[in-house]
């Protein structure tokens, strides 16, 4: 009965394996007692294809450009409104606050993606994002010296604004897509 499972189990993580899962997530398919959960039913290579062709990733890229067009659009706004150039300035440093450390993010990661083991990339994720953080935070200490006359509740408020795109982007993909299910029966 034991061989039985066992060979069961290759046999599943051996397909899976060959349609691009990672040999790691194929545990978790498996039941504690060794049974293989006959719920599962592997995608093949085709199926796989079809979905990333149809929910293809977000770029970081995008994201990116539209944080800026976000900044400048609260710029343009806050002239508007205001027509005071330090509530302009603060806007703009808050997005900047952003933008640039999401660029150095961006840049590292995708300078990562050739990276074969899972560790590493994980690892090279977690020191980008500590970048990310520190620049973020040292850009907002630098704030009072670089901006006279800064307004934090306008730097605070372009910050947060320019920050929710990456909710936005996540809202549009989903919005815009059908459910896999929808994806396969076509």
């Amino acid at each position: 009965m034991a061989n039985a499972a066992t060979d069961a189990i290759n046999g599943v993580s051996a397909q899976l394996v060959g349609s691009g899962v990672a040999p790691g997530a194929v545990k978790a398919l498996v039941a504690a007692d060794g049974e293989i959960d006959e719920g599962f039913k592997p995608l093949t290579p085709e199926e796989a294809q079809k979905i990333r062709a149809a929910k293809p990733a977000i770029s970081l890229w995008m994201v990116l450009a539209g944080q800026a067009g976000v900044g400048v659009l609260a710029m343009a706004a806050t002239w508007i409104f205001t027509g005071q150039l330090r509530m302009v300035l603060s806007v703009g440093y808050g997005a900047l606050a952003v933008i640039i450390p999401a660029a150095l993010f961006a840049r590292g990661l995708s300078r990562q993606k050739s990276v074969r083991h899972e560790n590493a990339a994980l690892a090279g994720f977690f020191v980008w994002e500590m970048v990310k953080i520190a620049l973020t935070v040292a850009m907002l200490v630098a704030a009072p010296k670089l901006i006279a006359e800064l307004s934090w509740l306008a730097l605070v408020a372009s910050f947060v604004v320019t920050m929710k795109v990456y909710w936005a982007a996540m809202w549009f993909r989903s919005a815009r897509k059908d459910s896999i299910n929808k994806i396969l029966k076509n």
